[in-house]
């Protein structure tokens, strides 16, 4: 089955030329995902002359294989946030998102936007007795920050439980069908859209510079890096983030479909919520989370998603597989702001598995920094910010893996020669002393690549399902014959043999 995203069968968006010759705005935004357009309509709308320049095409990437869900209810968060941050913080990003949904509601409204959106109640459930009192204490601490929820004595969705918490005031959408509006906005207000660019560095100074893999210049007042990993990590971000994948299904159920979005408290997580297809109710199933490169085999987490979809609700079709890739912080909390009070450089990344809201936070705080206004969120989210409490345990705990996965890599070989590669999969052998990654065709055509990723040398795994090549230490994919497909890694994996 092909890997494509529901969003992606019924919307198509304009396409856009790449960038070959130099071009100068107020605000240079790279990255054209939810974060990256919102935060160019936004400036548009206030009279910035903008330019975004997109690596591959429109919402090629996390945005265009979301669940969709607009929530503030980011599993089980705030008892977590109360200890860490206290409950004046806790509170504060409890209202971002739902100021975040608020605004997209209220957006909607007024471009006339069709998109599918339904208001709904967002659960947490757990079947794990281990869960059943974090989820008490989640429950408790809505009652302390003054959330609009509570502990759920049913489910719309007639499942066992043991326990659930319920958010009330929630919403869900189809992200194409929004940003489609904001994008012939951004078009007919002289904004500028330039796909198949690549950022490599910036260039700073009174008026930073991107320049993209071409030696093409972008001048801006400011640039905004909206890029899901920040290509130009000024702040070690690979050292205070790691990337994890995660699968969804979408099926014609033989049940009813239940209203309400839900996930568990449990790994493996389960997600579920409806979405229409061609005008008809249709399930979208997520879950099987995992660190990237370190989830083999991948293809088994699609048949675990469809094994519970059976069970819970017949699955009269299987319409569309797609996965996703996050990435998580140190703290739990996404990077948004200046990336430091000398430059005028801006990013928002680290999202977790909640980009909806998180993508509209972002675009809201940076734009009002940007315009020089006031917003209550910047020092919650600052991408300066180091909580040692909270952070460093976590910050060794993960730099540990990645040399553990560094040095582990460099010792793994499998085959031998050609001769024993199977067709239409990856594996790893041993090509004149060098690891290497070899993908054979259906017609016998040998793809042979170094493994090592180019971002700073960690040997990558093969993705069965995906068929790419991911690096475990931070999250780089590339494609059998070692193109980029998601970075922080820029350059191609180096080809041994054509």
């Amino acid at each position: 089955m092909t890997r494509k995203a529901l969003w992606e069968q019924e919307v198509k968006l304009p396409s856009f030329p790449a960038l070959n010759q130099p071009v100068f705005a107020d605000t240079v935004i790279v990255g054209g995902g939810i974060t990256g357009i919102v935060t160019a309509y936004l400036l548009t709308k206030a009279k910035k002359k903008v330019v975004l320049i997109e690596g591959s095409q429109l919402v090629n990437g996390t945005t265009g294989h979301t669940t969709a869900k607009m929530t503030a209810q980011h599993q089980l968060i705030y008892y977590e946030l109360l200890q860490n941050v206290g409950k004046e913080q806790a509170k504060l990003y409890y209202e971002a998102n739902q100021e975040a949904i608020a605004w997209v509601k209220q957006t909607i409204e007024e471009e006339a936007i069709v998109c599918d959106w339904l208001d709904e109640t967002a659960y947490v459930y757990t079947n794990a007795e281990k869960e059943v009192e974090a989820v008490k204490q989640e429950a408790q601490s809505y009652e302390a920050l003054g959330i609009d929820g509570s502990i759920a004595m049913t489910l719309p969705w007639k499942t066992p439980f043991k326990q659930a918490v319920q958010m009330n005031g929630q919403g869900q959408f189809h992200p194409l069908k929004f940003l489609l509006p904001l994008i012939q906005f951004i078009k007919e207000h002289g904004g500028e859209i330039y796909e198949h660019t690549v950022a490599k560095d910036i260039e700073k100074g009174e008026r930073p510079t991107v320049i993209t893999t071409e030696g093409v210049k972008v001048v801006g007042n400011e640039v905004v890096i909206a890029s899901h990993f920040p290509f130009y990590d000024s702040g070690f971000y690979f050292t205070k983030m790691h990337a994890e994948r995660s699968y969804i299904i979408a099926i014609k159920p033989q049940k009813a479909v239940p209203g309400g979005m839900y996930i568990t408290a449990e790994k493996p997580i389960r997600s579920v919520r409806s979405a229409l297809y061609h005008g008809e109710e249709v399930l979208l199933i997520g879950g099987e989370g995992h660190k990237t490169g370190k989830g083999q085999p991948t293809e088994a987490r699609y048949q675990a998603l469809i094994d519970f979809a059976e069970k819970e609700f017949g699955v009269k079709e299987l319409l569309f597989t797609w996965s996703t890739q996050d990435l998580m912080t140190l703290d739990n909390l996404p990077y948004i702001g200046k990336v430091n009070n000398a430059e005028h450089i801006y990013t928002a990344t680290g999202f977790k598995k909640w980009g909806m809201t998180s993508s509209v936070v972002s675009s809201l705080l940076i734009s009002d920094l940007i315009l020089n206004k006031q917003n209550r969120y910047q020092e919650l989210f600052s991408p300066q910010r180091f909580k040692a409490a909270s952070s460093l345990g976590e910050f060794v705990k993960q730099n540990s893996d990645v040399a553990a996965q560094f040095v582990k890599g460099k010792l793994d070989y499998f085959l031998q020669n050609n001769e024993e590669l199977p067709a239409n999969t990856g594996v790893v052998i041993n090509w004149n002393g060098t690891r290497a990654g070899a993908f054979k065709e259906e017609d016998g055509t040998v793809h042979l690549v170094d493994t090592t990723c180019t971002h700073l040398g960690c040997e990558c795994e093969w993705n069965d399902a995906e068929k790419t090549w991911d690096c475990p230490c931070h999250g780089s994919r590339f494609s059998v014959s070692g193109e980029v497909i998601e970075g922080p890694a820029i350059e191609p994996l180096k080809k041994l043999k054509e």
